[in-house]
Protein backbone atom coordinates (compact mmCIF):
# COMPACT_ATOMS: atom_id res chain seq x y z
CA UNK A 1 0.00 0.00 0.00
CA UNK A 2 1.35 3.83 -1.32
CA UNK A 3 1.26 5.86 2.66
CA UNK A 4 0.04 9.28 1.93
CA UNK A 5 3.68 11.70 1.72
CA UNK A 6 3.22 14.79 3.99
CA UNK A 7 3.06 16.71 -0.08
CA UNK A 8 -0.29 15.06 -0.28
CA UNK A 9 -1.68 16.60 3.18
CA UNK A 10 -3.72 19.56 0.99
CA UNK A 11 -5.41 20.55 4.66
CA UNK A 12 -2.72 21.16 6.55
CA UNK A 13 -2.65 24.40 4.49
CA UNK A 14 -6.11 25.18 5.79
CA UNK A 15 -5.06 24.66 9.88
CA UNK A 16 -5.79 27.86 11.47
CA UNK A 17 -3.25 29.92 12.48
CA UNK A 18 -1.12 27.91 15.80
CA UNK A 19 -2.06 24.72 15.09
CA UNK A 20 0.92 22.63 14.80
CA UNK A 21 0.94 19.30 12.30
CA UNK A 22 1.53 17.32 14.49
CA UNK A 23 1.49 16.74 17.98
CA UNK A 24 3.89 14.93 20.40
CA UNK A 25 2.83 11.86 21.56
CA UNK A 26 2.46 11.23 25.29
CA UNK A 27 3.73 7.88 26.58
CA UNK A 28 1.84 8.58 30.01
CA UNK A 29 -0.84 6.90 31.76
CA UNK A 30 -4.20 9.01 31.40
CA UNK A 31 -4.44 8.96 35.36
CA UNK A 32 -1.14 11.16 35.27
CA UNK A 33 -2.83 13.76 33.42
CA UNK A 34 -5.06 14.19 36.80
CA UNK A 35 -2.15 13.54 39.06
CA UNK A 36 -0.27 16.75 37.25
CA UNK A 37 -3.40 18.88 37.51
CA UNK A 38 -3.89 17.79 41.22
CA UNK A 39 -0.40 19.22 41.90
CA UNK A 40 -0.55 22.58 39.26
CA UNK A 41 -4.67 23.23 40.17
CA UNK A 42 -4.88 21.34 43.73
CA UNK A 43 -7.92 23.36 45.09
CA UNK A 44 -9.23 24.25 42.03
CA UNK A 45 -12.70 23.18 40.94
CA UNK A 46 -12.35 19.85 38.60
CA UNK A 47 -16.66 19.20 38.23
CA UNK A 48 -19.49 20.71 40.09
CA UNK A 49 -22.51 18.78 40.26
CA UNK A 50 -25.98 20.15 41.55
CA UNK A 51 -23.96 22.98 43.11
CA UNK A 52 -21.67 20.46 45.19
CA UNK A 53 -18.22 21.28 43.82
CA UNK A 54 -15.13 18.78 44.02
CA UNK A 55 -11.22 20.18 43.85
CA UNK A 56 -8.59 18.08 41.40
CA UNK A 57 -6.83 17.50 44.85
CA UNK A 58 -9.94 15.83 46.36
CA UNK A 59 -10.74 13.92 43.04
CA UNK A 60 -7.43 12.86 43.38
CA UNK A 61 -7.51 11.40 46.80
CA UNK A 62 -10.73 9.90 45.78
CA UNK A 63 -9.15 8.06 43.29
CA UNK A 64 -6.05 6.39 45.17
CA UNK A 65 -9.01 5.14 47.59
CA UNK A 66 -10.67 3.77 45.35
CA UNK A 67 -7.68 1.59 43.64
CA UNK A 68 -6.68 0.93 47.01
CA UNK A 69 -10.01 -0.62 48.07
CA UNK A 70 -9.76 -2.32 44.57
CA UNK A 71 -6.28 -4.03 45.34
CA UNK A 72 -7.80 -4.90 49.10
CA UNK A 73 -10.31 -7.04 46.99
CA UNK A 74 -8.16 -8.42 45.09
CA UNK A 75 -7.76 -6.80 42.09
CA UNK A 76 -4.75 -6.70 39.86
CA UNK A 77 -3.24 -5.12 36.88
CA UNK A 78 -5.54 -6.06 33.45
CA UNK A 79 -8.60 -6.76 35.30
CA UNK A 80 -11.19 -5.36 34.25
CA UNK A 81 -14.44 -3.36 36.11
CA UNK A 82 -17.77 -1.70 34.62
CA UNK A 83 -18.66 1.45 35.64
CA UNK A 84 -22.75 1.05 35.10
CA UNK A 85 -23.73 5.05 35.96
CA UNK A 86 -24.75 8.36 34.20
CA UNK A 87 -22.42 11.60 34.81
CA UNK A 88 -21.85 11.69 38.41
CA UNK A 89 -18.97 12.21 40.62
CA UNK A 90 -19.00 8.84 41.31
CA UNK A 91 -18.38 8.08 37.74
CA UNK A 92 -15.43 10.26 37.49
CA UNK A 93 -13.72 8.83 40.65
CA UNK A 94 -14.39 5.30 39.81
CA UNK A 95 -12.95 5.76 36.61
CA UNK A 96 -9.67 7.02 37.58
CA UNK A 97 -9.83 4.51 40.62
CA UNK A 98 -9.72 1.06 37.94
CA UNK A 99 -7.18 2.72 36.03
CA UNK A 100 -4.49 3.49 39.03
CA UNK A 101 -4.82 0.65 40.09
CA UNK A 102 -4.01 -0.85 36.49
CA UNK A 103 -7.27 -1.94 35.57
CA UNK A 104 -9.63 -1.52 32.34
CA UNK A 105 -12.51 0.66 32.79
CA UNK A 106 -15.74 -0.80 30.63
CA UNK A 107 -18.20 2.00 30.57
CA UNK A 108 -21.74 0.54 30.22
CA UNK A 109 -24.71 2.55 29.41
CA UNK A 110 -27.58 2.66 31.62
CA UNK A 111 -30.33 3.05 29.10
CA UNK A 112 -28.98 -0.68 27.89
CA UNK A 113 -31.95 -3.81 28.52
CA UNK A 114 -30.93 -6.43 30.23
CA UNK A 115 -29.91 -8.35 26.91
CA UNK A 116 -27.55 -5.89 26.54
CA UNK A 117 -26.12 -5.11 29.40
CA UNK A 118 -25.57 -9.23 30.08
CA UNK A 119 -23.92 -9.31 26.64
CA UNK A 120 -21.07 -7.05 27.41
CA UNK A 121 -20.61 -7.75 31.37
CA UNK A 122 -19.74 -11.82 29.68
CA UNK A 123 -18.13 -10.96 26.97
CA UNK A 124 -15.26 -8.30 28.97
CA UNK A 125 -15.25 -10.83 31.63
CA UNK A 126 -15.60 -8.81 34.61
CA UNK A 127 -15.66 -9.41 38.60
CA UNK A 128 -16.25 -5.61 39.07
CA UNK A 129 -18.78 -3.81 38.21
CA UNK A 130 -19.44 0.14 40.37
CA UNK A 131 -23.83 0.85 39.55
CA UNK A 132 -25.30 3.77 40.65
CA UNK A 133 -28.76 2.55 42.75
CA UNK A 134 -30.87 3.42 40.00
CA UNK A 135 -29.77 0.19 38.20
CA UNK A 136 -28.97 -2.25 40.66
CA UNK A 137 -31.74 -4.66 40.89
CA UNK A 138 -31.56 -4.83 37.35
CA UNK A 139 -28.08 -5.64 37.41
CA UNK A 140 -28.37 -8.59 40.25
CA UNK A 141 -31.16 -9.61 37.60
CA UNK A 142 -28.33 -10.10 34.97
CA UNK A 143 -25.60 -11.86 37.59
CA UNK A 144 -28.43 -14.15 38.96
CA UNK A 145 -28.64 -15.78 36.10
CA UNK A 146 -25.32 -17.17 35.82
CA UNK A 147 -23.68 -15.94 32.45
CA UNK A 148 -21.12 -13.20 33.90
CA UNK A 149 -18.23 -13.59 36.45
CA UNK A 150 -19.33 -10.69 38.56
CA UNK A 151 -18.68 -11.07 42.13
CA UNK A 152 -18.21 -7.21 43.22
CA UNK A 153 -20.54 -4.94 43.28
CA UNK A 154 -19.67 -1.36 44.50
CA UNK A 155 -23.37 0.69 45.07
CA UNK A 156 -23.31 4.83 44.76
CA UNK A 157 -26.30 6.69 45.61
CA UNK A 158 -26.32 9.35 43.80
CA UNK A 159 -27.56 11.68 46.84
CA UNK A 160 -24.18 11.24 47.83
CA UNK A 161 -22.22 14.21 46.15
CA UNK A 162 -25.78 16.71 46.57
CA UNK A 163 -25.24 19.77 48.72
CA UNK A 164 -26.83 18.72 52.07
CA UNK A 165 -30.48 21.08 51.26
CA UNK A 166 -30.56 18.95 48.40
CA UNK A 167 -29.93 15.90 49.91
CA UNK A 168 -32.27 15.91 52.47
CA UNK A 169 -34.83 17.17 49.64
CA UNK A 170 -34.10 14.52 47.79
CA UNK A 171 -34.02 11.92 50.99
CA UNK A 172 -37.84 12.94 51.50
CA UNK A 173 -39.18 13.53 48.30
CA UNK A 174 -37.59 11.33 45.16
CA UNK A 175 -35.52 8.36 46.58
CA UNK A 176 -37.71 5.89 47.46
CA UNK A 177 -40.16 7.49 44.72
CA UNK A 178 -37.94 6.95 41.71
CA UNK A 179 -36.13 4.09 42.73
CA UNK A 180 -32.93 5.62 44.16
CA UNK A 181 -33.39 3.65 47.25
CA UNK A 182 -32.62 0.13 47.01
CA UNK A 183 -31.19 -2.84 49.92
CA UNK A 184 -27.87 -3.45 49.02
CA UNK A 185 -27.72 -7.38 49.36
CA UNK A 186 -25.12 -9.22 51.29
CA UNK A 187 -21.46 -9.13 49.86
CA UNK A 188 -21.86 -6.39 47.93
CA UNK A 189 -20.80 -2.82 49.45
CA UNK A 190 -22.04 0.84 49.51
CA UNK A 191 -20.06 3.42 47.21
CA UNK A 192 -19.10 5.22 50.66
CA UNK A 193 -18.12 2.07 52.60
CA UNK A 194 -15.53 1.00 49.43
CA UNK A 195 -13.76 4.48 49.72
CA UNK A 196 -13.42 4.84 53.86
CA UNK A 197 -11.96 1.20 52.96
CA UNK A 198 -9.64 2.21 50.75
CA UNK A 199 -8.74 5.30 52.28
CA UNK A 200 -6.98 2.86 55.38
CA UNK A 201 -5.42 0.40 52.69
CA UNK A 202 -2.47 0.72 50.85
CA UNK A 203 -2.04 2.05 47.63
CA UNK A 204 -1.37 -0.38 44.93
CA UNK A 205 2.12 -0.81 43.48
CA UNK A 206 1.36 -1.19 40.39
CA UNK A 207 3.31 0.34 36.68
CA UNK A 208 0.98 1.74 34.38
CA UNK A 209 2.36 2.84 30.95
CA UNK A 210 1.03 4.51 27.91
CA UNK A 211 0.88 1.18 26.65
CA UNK A 212 -1.45 -0.96 28.93
CA UNK A 213 -4.74 -1.05 28.00
CA UNK A 214 -7.05 1.15 30.01
CA UNK A 215 -10.38 1.26 28.19
CA UNK A 216 -12.84 -1.21 26.37
CA UNK A 217 -15.36 0.95 24.25
CA UNK A 218 -18.31 -1.29 23.32
CA UNK A 219 -19.39 -0.11 19.82
CA UNK A 220 -22.12 -2.11 17.54
CA UNK A 221 -21.26 -4.37 15.16
CA UNK A 222 -22.39 -4.88 11.64
CA UNK A 223 -22.83 -8.88 12.25
CA UNK A 224 -25.12 -7.57 15.47
CA UNK A 225 -22.68 -8.61 17.77
CA UNK A 226 -21.41 -5.50 20.19
CA UNK A 227 -17.54 -5.34 20.17
CA UNK A 228 -15.12 -4.18 22.51
CA UNK A 229 -12.28 -1.80 21.13
CA UNK A 230 -9.93 -1.22 22.40
CA UNK A 231 -7.69 1.58 24.04
CA UNK A 232 -4.42 2.15 24.98
CA UNK A 233 -3.49 5.07 27.48
CA UNK A 234 -1.77 6.62 25.13
CA UNK A 235 -4.70 6.34 22.71
CA UNK A 236 -7.00 8.58 24.55
CA UNK A 237 -3.95 10.71 26.12
CA UNK A 238 -2.74 11.56 22.73
CA UNK A 239 -6.63 13.02 21.27
CA UNK A 240 -6.58 15.30 24.33
CA UNK A 241 -3.06 16.51 23.21
CA UNK A 242 -4.68 16.64 19.69
CA UNK A 243 -7.88 18.59 20.55
CA UNK A 244 -5.57 21.02 22.59
CA UNK A 245 -3.70 21.92 19.86
CA UNK A 246 -6.81 22.58 17.75
CA UNK A 247 -8.06 25.09 20.22
CA UNK A 248 -5.53 27.84 19.83
CA UNK A 249 -6.92 30.47 22.24
CA UNK A 250 -7.55 27.66 25.39
CA UNK A 251 -6.90 29.30 28.97
CA UNK A 252 -5.57 26.33 30.99
CA UNK A 253 -7.05 26.55 34.42
CA UNK A 254 -9.85 28.56 33.17
CA UNK A 255 -11.85 27.09 31.34
CA UNK A 256 -15.20 25.60 32.33
CA UNK A 257 -16.66 22.45 30.21
CA UNK A 258 -20.49 21.82 30.33
CA UNK A 259 -20.49 17.90 30.03
CA UNK A 260 -23.73 16.92 29.53
CA UNK A 261 -22.23 14.45 26.70
CA UNK A 262 -22.66 11.17 28.21
CA UNK A 263 -19.42 9.56 29.75
CA UNK A 264 -19.98 6.55 28.83
CA UNK A 265 -18.87 6.94 25.44
CA UNK A 266 -15.44 7.75 24.38
CA UNK A 267 -16.75 11.15 23.01
CA UNK A 268 -17.63 12.43 26.40
CA UNK A 269 -14.43 10.42 28.07
CA UNK A 270 -11.82 12.64 25.72
CA UNK A 271 -13.51 15.82 24.97
CA UNK A 272 -15.27 16.69 29.01
CA UNK A 273 -13.55 14.49 31.02
CA UNK A 274 -9.85 13.36 30.03
CA UNK A 275 -9.33 16.88 28.00
CA UNK A 276 -10.55 18.70 31.65
CA UNK A 277 -7.81 16.71 33.20
CA UNK A 278 -5.08 17.79 30.45
CA UNK A 279 -6.10 21.85 30.70
CA UNK A 280 -7.13 21.81 34.76
CA UNK A 281 -10.58 22.71 33.40
CA UNK A 282 -13.96 22.35 35.39
CA UNK A 283 -17.00 20.03 34.32
CA UNK A 284 -20.37 21.20 34.68
CA UNK A 285 -21.83 17.61 35.71
CA UNK A 286 -25.07 16.93 33.73
CA UNK A 287 -26.58 13.66 34.26
CA UNK A 288 -29.42 14.06 31.71
CA UNK A 289 -28.69 16.15 28.64
CA UNK A 290 -32.59 16.33 28.04
CA UNK A 291 -33.33 18.31 30.70
CA UNK A 292 -33.23 21.57 29.59
CA UNK A 293 -34.03 23.28 33.01
CA UNK A 294 -30.58 21.89 34.03
CA UNK A 295 -28.54 22.39 30.91
CA UNK A 296 -29.63 25.99 30.27
CA UNK A 297 -29.32 26.93 34.45
CA UNK A 298 -25.81 25.25 34.36
CA UNK A 299 -24.81 27.50 31.95
CA UNK A 300 -26.26 30.57 33.15
CA UNK A 301 -24.62 30.01 36.97
CA UNK A 302 -21.60 28.31 35.87
CA UNK A 303 -20.58 30.21 32.78
CA UNK A 304 -18.54 27.35 30.72
CA UNK A 305 -16.24 28.21 27.40
CA UNK A 306 -16.36 24.84 25.95
CA UNK A 307 -19.71 22.51 25.10
CA UNK A 308 -18.99 19.83 23.37
CA UNK A 309 -22.40 17.89 21.69
CA UNK A 310 -24.25 16.46 19.29
CA UNK A 311 -26.46 18.31 16.99
CA UNK A 312 -29.99 17.59 19.32
CA UNK A 313 -28.50 18.98 21.92
CA UNK A 314 -27.57 22.72 20.34
CA UNK A 315 -31.13 22.57 18.34
CA UNK A 316 -33.20 21.91 21.60
CA UNK A 317 -31.28 25.29 23.10
CA UNK A 318 -31.97 27.06 19.42
CA UNK A 319 -35.81 26.48 19.83
CA UNK A 320 -36.13 27.15 23.49
CA UNK A 321 -38.49 29.74 24.25
CA UNK A 322 -36.85 30.50 27.24
CA UNK A 323 -33.42 31.20 25.29
CA UNK A 324 -35.57 33.60 22.99
CA UNK A 325 -37.23 35.07 25.97
CA UNK A 326 -33.76 36.00 27.18
CA UNK A 327 -33.92 34.49 30.78
CA UNK A 328 -30.78 32.55 30.33
CA UNK A 329 -27.85 34.40 29.67
CA UNK A 330 -25.48 31.64 27.16
CA UNK A 331 -22.96 34.08 25.86
CA UNK A 332 -20.22 32.44 28.10
CA UNK A 333 -19.74 29.46 25.63
CA UNK A 334 -16.87 30.12 23.01
CA UNK A 335 -16.01 26.65 21.78
CA UNK A 336 -18.24 23.65 20.53
CA UNK A 337 -17.62 20.99 18.84
CA UNK A 338 -20.38 18.63 17.62
CA UNK A 339 -20.35 15.25 17.07
CA UNK A 340 -21.97 11.95 16.09
CA UNK A 341 -24.66 13.37 13.39
CA UNK A 342 -24.82 15.74 10.51
CA UNK A 343 -24.51 19.53 11.81
CA UNK A 344 -27.24 21.62 9.91
CA UNK A 345 -25.59 25.15 8.72
CA UNK A 346 -29.17 26.51 10.30
CA UNK A 347 -27.96 24.64 13.37
CA UNK A 348 -24.51 26.28 12.90
CA UNK A 349 -25.37 29.86 12.58
CA UNK A 350 -28.34 30.40 15.31
CA UNK A 351 -26.33 28.81 17.87
CA UNK A 352 -23.41 30.93 17.23
CA UNK A 353 -26.16 33.56 16.63
CA UNK A 354 -27.08 33.20 20.46
CA UNK A 355 -24.08 32.49 22.38
CA UNK A 356 -20.96 34.70 20.42
CA UNK A 357 -19.64 31.30 20.17
CA UNK A 358 -17.75 29.19 17.32
CA UNK A 359 -19.98 25.90 16.91
CA UNK A 360 -18.18 23.31 14.24
CA UNK A 361 -18.66 19.91 13.10
CA UNK A 362 -16.20 17.19 13.91
CA UNK A 363 -15.94 13.06 13.25
CA UNK A 364 -14.68 10.61 15.16
CA UNK A 365 -14.95 6.58 15.87
CA UNK A 366 -14.58 4.31 19.04
CA UNK A 367 -11.73 3.11 16.76
CA UNK A 368 -10.05 5.92 17.02
CA UNK A 369 -10.84 7.38 20.83
CA UNK A 370 -12.21 9.51 19.18
CA UNK A 371 -11.99 12.59 17.16
CA UNK A 372 -10.01 12.82 14.02
CA UNK A 373 -11.62 15.08 12.04
CA UNK A 374 -12.78 19.05 13.22
CA UNK A 375 -13.46 22.15 11.01
CA UNK A 376 -11.38 24.85 11.88
CA UNK A 377 -12.79 27.40 14.38
CA UNK A 378 -12.25 30.40 12.84
CA UNK A 379 -11.00 28.99 9.31
CA UNK A 380 -13.32 28.38 6.35
CA UNK A 381 -16.51 25.54 7.17
CA UNK A 382 -17.79 24.31 4.26
CA UNK A 383 -21.25 23.03 4.27
CA UNK A 384 -21.81 19.55 5.20
CA UNK A 385 -17.93 18.96 5.61
CA UNK A 386 -16.64 16.81 8.32
CA UNK A 387 -13.85 19.41 8.39
CA UNK A 388 -10.10 18.39 7.99
CA UNK A 389 -8.16 15.51 9.66
CA UNK A 390 -5.95 16.35 12.96
CA UNK A 391 -2.64 16.23 13.60
CA UNK A 392 -0.85 13.26 13.99
CA UNK A 393 -4.01 11.75 11.39
CA UNK A 394 -3.13 9.92 8.25
CA UNK A 395 -6.19 9.84 5.90
CA UNK A 396 -6.50 7.67 2.73
CA UNK A 397 -9.92 7.60 0.43
CA UNK A 398 -9.46 4.20 -1.32
CA UNK A 399 -11.58 2.33 -4.31
CA UNK A 400 -14.38 0.59 -2.89
CA UNK A 401 -14.45 -2.22 -4.54
CA UNK A 402 -10.51 -3.51 -4.14
CA UNK A 403 -9.68 -1.51 -0.89
CA UNK A 404 -6.05 -0.30 -2.10
CA UNK A 405 -6.21 1.93 -5.16
CA UNK A 406 -5.78 5.26 -3.69
CA UNK A 407 -8.06 7.77 -4.84
CA UNK A 408 -7.61 11.45 -5.71
CA UNK A 409 -9.54 15.04 -4.82
CA UNK A 410 -13.29 14.98 -5.93
CA UNK A 411 -13.37 10.79 -5.65
CA UNK A 412 -15.57 8.78 -3.73
CA UNK A 413 -14.55 5.90 -1.58
CA UNK A 414 -13.37 4.45 1.21
CA UNK A 415 -11.74 6.48 4.26
CA UNK A 416 -8.86 4.74 5.58
CA UNK A 417 -7.38 6.13 9.10
CA UNK A 418 -3.82 6.05 10.84
CA UNK A 419 -2.51 7.65 13.98
CA UNK A 420 -1.37 7.51 17.37
CA UNK A 421 -5.57 7.52 18.77
CA UNK A 422 -6.40 4.28 16.23
CA UNK A 423 -7.06 1.23 18.34
CA UNK A 424 -4.84 -1.67 18.63
CA UNK A 425 -7.81 -4.02 17.62
CA UNK A 426 -11.19 -5.65 19.08
CA UNK A 427 -11.11 -7.26 22.16
CA UNK A 428 -11.29 -11.03 21.97
CA UNK A 429 -12.14 -10.75 18.09
CA UNK A 430 -8.92 -11.38 16.35
CA UNK A 431 -11.20 -11.92 12.60
CA UNK A 432 -13.01 -8.88 13.24
CA UNK A 433 -9.38 -7.09 13.61
CA UNK A 434 -8.01 -8.38 10.91
CA UNK A 435 -10.71 -6.71 8.65
CA UNK A 436 -10.93 -3.42 10.28
CA UNK A 437 -6.72 -3.21 10.77
CA UNK A 438 -4.84 -3.83 7.82
CA UNK A 439 -0.68 -2.65 7.54
CA UNK A 440 -1.55 -0.29 10.28
CA UNK A 441 -4.84 1.17 8.23
CA UNK A 442 -8.17 0.97 9.91
CA UNK A 443 -10.78 0.76 7.45
CA UNK A 444 -13.61 2.65 8.66
CA UNK A 445 -16.15 1.61 6.09
CA UNK A 446 -17.52 4.89 5.87
CA UNK A 447 -17.64 6.49 2.31
CA UNK A 448 -16.44 9.86 1.82
CA UNK A 449 -14.58 12.51 -0.54
CA UNK A 450 -12.12 15.12 -0.10
CA UNK A 451 -12.17 17.81 -1.79
CA UNK A 452 -8.91 20.18 -3.39
CA UNK A 453 -8.31 22.12 -0.38
CA UNK A 454 -8.07 18.58 1.78
CA UNK A 455 -12.13 18.99 3.31
CA UNK A 456 -13.55 15.60 3.92
CA UNK A 457 -17.71 14.79 3.36
CA UNK A 458 -19.00 11.88 4.34
CA UNK A 459 -20.80 10.74 1.24
CA UNK A 460 -22.27 7.45 2.79
CA UNK A 461 -22.31 5.83 6.13
CA UNK A 462 -20.84 2.24 7.34
CA UNK A 463 -23.52 -0.87 5.96
CA UNK A 464 -26.91 0.75 7.03
CA UNK A 465 -25.53 2.42 10.12
CA UNK A 466 -28.58 4.50 12.03
CA UNK A 467 -27.69 7.74 13.85
CA UNK A 468 -30.59 9.00 16.05
CA UNK A 469 -30.59 11.45 18.26
CA UNK A 470 -26.80 10.63 18.21
CA UNK A 471 -26.49 6.89 19.03
CA UNK A 472 -25.41 4.56 16.39
CA UNK A 473 -27.80 1.80 16.13
CA UNK A 474 -27.76 -1.45 13.70
CA UNK A 475 -30.08 -2.77 12.20
CA UNK A 476 -28.68 -6.38 12.38
CA UNK A 477 -29.03 -5.91 15.94
CA UNK A 478 -32.85 -5.14 15.97
CA UNK A 479 -34.10 -7.61 13.58
CA UNK A 480 -32.54 -9.93 15.45
CA UNK A 481 -34.71 -9.51 18.31
CA UNK A 482 -37.46 -8.83 16.35
CA UNK A 483 -37.67 -11.86 14.42
CA UNK A 484 -37.75 -13.70 17.86
CA UNK A 485 -41.57 -12.56 18.24
CA UNK A 486 -43.86 -15.41 17.25
CA UNK A 487 -45.61 -13.22 14.70
CA UNK A 488 -42.44 -11.99 12.76
CA UNK A 489 -41.80 -14.45 9.93
CA UNK A 490 -39.01 -11.48 7.95
CA UNK A 491 -37.94 -8.50 9.05
CA UNK A 492 -36.03 -5.45 7.34
CA UNK A 493 -34.72 -2.79 9.43
CA UNK A 494 -33.59 0.97 8.25
CA UNK A 495 -33.42 4.51 9.42
CA UNK A 496 -35.55 7.07 8.36
CA UNK A 497 -36.11 10.89 8.32
CA UNK A 498 -37.12 12.32 11.75
CA UNK A 499 -36.91 15.99 12.44
CA UNK A 500 -35.92 15.67 16.27
CA UNK A 501 -33.53 12.55 16.12
CA UNK A 502 -32.01 13.37 12.72
CA UNK A 503 -33.12 9.50 11.77
CA UNK A 504 -35.43 7.46 13.65
CA UNK A 505 -35.77 3.07 13.67
CA UNK A 506 -38.40 1.79 11.10
CA UNK A 507 -39.39 -2.24 10.61
CA UNK A 508 -41.00 -3.58 7.70
CA UNK A 509 -42.46 -6.87 8.56
CA UNK A 510 -44.48 -9.91 6.86
CA UNK A 511 -46.10 -11.67 9.67
CA UNK A 512 -46.55 -14.97 10.39
CA UNK A 513 -49.84 -17.01 9.53
CA UNK A 514 -52.19 -16.69 12.21
CA UNK A 515 -51.25 -13.44 13.33
CA UNK A 516 -53.73 -11.32 11.72
CA UNK A 517 -54.15 -9.46 14.92
CA UNK A 518 -51.60 -8.35 15.59
CA UNK A 519 -50.74 -4.74 15.50
CA UNK A 520 -48.00 -1.89 15.04
CA UNK A 521 -48.46 -1.29 18.69
CA UNK A 522 -47.90 -4.31 19.92
CA UNK A 523 -44.99 -5.29 18.30
CA UNK A 524 -43.60 -1.99 19.45
CA UNK A 525 -44.37 -2.52 22.97
CA UNK A 526 -42.80 -6.10 23.12
CA UNK A 527 -39.68 -4.70 21.54
CA UNK A 528 -39.07 -2.21 24.50
CA UNK A 529 -38.26 -4.45 26.67
CA UNK A 530 -35.96 -6.50 24.43
CA UNK A 531 -34.00 -3.19 22.96
CA UNK A 532 -33.04 -0.13 24.68
CA UNK A 533 -34.50 3.07 24.75
CA UNK A 534 -33.14 4.70 21.65
CA UNK A 535 -33.13 1.28 19.38
CA UNK A 536 -36.56 -0.19 19.32
CA UNK A 537 -38.54 0.60 16.53
CA UNK A 538 -40.75 4.00 16.16
CA UNK A 539 -42.64 2.72 13.49
CA UNK A 540 -43.61 -0.86 11.86
CA UNK A 541 -44.97 -1.09 8.38
CA UNK A 542 -46.65 -4.92 7.39
CA UNK A 543 -46.05 -6.18 4.06
CA UNK A 544 -46.94 -8.87 2.42
CA UNK A 545 -43.37 -9.87 1.43
CA UNK A 546 -39.76 -7.57 1.06
CA UNK A 547 -38.46 -6.41 -2.05
CA UNK A 548 -35.49 -8.85 -3.05
CA UNK A 549 -32.47 -8.82 -5.21
CA UNK A 550 -32.12 -11.63 -7.86
CA UNK A 551 -29.75 -13.11 -4.80
CA UNK A 552 -32.70 -12.91 -2.73
CA UNK A 553 -30.97 -10.11 -0.71
CA UNK A 554 -33.38 -7.45 0.90
CA UNK A 555 -33.50 -4.52 -1.05
CA UNK A 556 -33.33 -1.89 2.03
CA UNK A 557 -32.64 0.83 -0.18
CA UNK A 558 -35.70 0.29 -2.04
CA UNK A 559 -38.20 0.28 1.74
CA UNK A 560 -36.24 3.91 2.36
CA UNK A 561 -37.03 4.96 -0.65
CA UNK A 562 -40.53 4.32 -1.24
CA UNK A 563 -40.61 5.66 2.27
CA UNK A 564 -39.04 9.17 1.21
CA UNK A 565 -42.06 9.36 -1.37
CA UNK A 566 -44.06 8.81 0.60
CA UNK A 567 -43.08 11.82 2.13
CA UNK A 568 -43.12 13.79 -0.60
CA UNK A 569 -46.44 12.86 -1.66
CA UNK A 570 -48.15 13.99 1.78
CA UNK A 571 -46.09 17.63 1.53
Amino acid sequence: MTQIKPSDKPWLAHYDAGVPHTVEIPNVSLHSLLEKSAVDYADKPVMVFKGHKISFRQLNEAADAVAAALAAHGFRKGDRAVIYMPNTPQFIISYYGILKAGGIVVATNPLYTERELEHQLADCGTETVFVMSLYYNKLKEVVAKGHTKVKRVIVANIKEYLPPHLRLLFTLAKEKKEGHRVAIQQGDISFPDFLALGKRSPKPNVQVTGDDVALLQYTGGTTGVSKGAICLHRNMAVNTAMMAAWMTDLQPGKEVILTGIPLFHSYGMVTAMNFAMRIGAMMVLVPNPRDQTDVLGSINKYKPTIFPGVPAMYVAINNNPDVAAGKYDIRSIRVCVSGSAPLLRETKEKFEQLTGGKLVEGFGMSETHVATHANPLYGKNPVGSIGLPLPNVECRVVDQVDGVTDLGAGQIGELLLKGPSVMPGYWNMAAETAKALVDGWLYTGDIVEMDEEGYFYIRDRKKDMIIAGGYNIYPREVEEVLVQHPAVFEVAVAGIKDPKRGETVKAWVVKNEGFDNVTEEDLIEWSKGELAKYKYPRAIEFLPELPKSAAMKVLKRELVKREAGKGEKSG
